[in-house]
């Protein structure tokens, strides 16, 4: 007999797209695949469709009055529109009693606001997108708000980061209900290039920046993934830039938001990441490659960056890898 678990997704008008239908196709992709246990999966709204999103309509399975009983995983979308669903005080009303009974509340993207307005992230850790970390901690200071993971789970409640991160967390969800096997087939039926455990950083050295507006600095940026074993210290930077040292750190850090140090470590542990997640070179190889030169100071910059060792971030991805 098939037990079949239940989730709800919570739609809104305004709502991103992919908030909604990616951790949907997850979760159904993985029913397909297990030949045993699975999903049913429900969109609400608080109206019947169609439902405007930020790119094509969208019709809900149900309104939210005739979405009764338990739920197992719960998921507040996000998009342009949360805060106005934020504010709406019949949805927030309806969230809070689905959560109380929901097994897990979880949340996408933004998504996380509608959480926080019905007071299910008071005293817990959470995350959202990265550009919406800043706004929620301002709006809910009673959340801990982490910016860097693209998901935080605190109990029974799991908050992920921007859009694509709600199918990491579909499928670190699927590997909980149903096996880490049928986990990894959903993320290769899927074309999902890897299974992001949710403590790896949200964004690379590009997304983390701003490509600066002065022509030598934008070029830099531009050479520097390609070149990571060359002395990429602020005074060789400056000279390839043809500016003074301190014209130089100055200007990089105005246009960029990030120091030059800071920059070109996390496109090192960038290009080190991918080498770890897909191939088996040795970490000292790895290293050099990446321009660290030791595996030592590799290491560092592993735990400042992404929460773990190089090592244990291979480990985790020793099976998709091969």
């Amino acid at each position: 007999m098939r037990t079949m678990r239940r989730v709800v997704i919570v739609a809104f008008p305004r709502v991103q797209t992919l908030d909604v239908h990616g951790p949907a196709e997850v979760f159904t992709t993985a029913t397909q695949l297990s030949g045993g246990d699975g999903y049913v999966v429900e969109v609400v709204a608080a109206r019947p469709g169609p439902l405007p999103t930020s790119s094509v309509a969208l019709y809900p399975d149900r309104t939210m009055d005739r979405c009764q009983g338990p739920i197992d995983t719960l998921v507040a979308a996000g998009g342009i529109g949360v805060h106005a669903a934020a504010g709406d005080e019949r949805l927030i009303d309806w969230l809070t009693a689905a959560a109380a009974r929901s097994k897990r509340v979880t949340s996408v993207c933004s998504g996380a606001f509608l959480l926080a307005s019905a007071g299910l992230l008071d005293g817990r850790r959470a995350t959202t997108h990265w550009a919406s970390c800043a706004e929620l901690a301002r709006r809910h200071p009673e959340v801990e708000v982490e910016s860097d993971p693209i998901f935080v789970r605190d109990g029974n409640v799991i908050t992920s980061a921007g859009v694509t991160a709600g199918m990491d967390l579909a499928l670190s969800l699927v590997e909980e209900d149903l096996g880490r096997e049928v986990a990894l087939e959903t993320a290769r039926w899927l074309v999902l290039f890897l299974k992001r455990p949710g403590g790896q950083a949200q964004f690379s050295a590009q997304l983390a920046a701003q490509m600066a507006d002065r022509e030598p600095l934008r070029e830099l940026q531009e050479w520097l993934p390609g070149n990571l074993d060359e002395d990429l210290s602020v005074p060789a930077l400056a000279r390839r830039a043809c500016m003074s040292e301190r014209n130089f750190a100055r200007a990089f850090r105005e246009e960029t938001g990030v120091t030059p140090a800071a920059y070109v470590e996390v496109a090192r542990v960038e290009s080190a990441r991918i080498a770890l997640e897909t191939g088996d070179l040795p970490v000292e190889t790895i290293a050099r490659q990446a321009g660290f030169g030791t595996v030592e100071t590799m290491r560092r910059a592993f735990r400042r960056r992404v929460g773990v060792s190089p090592a244990g971030y291979r480990g985790r991805f020793s099976s998709e890898a091969a």
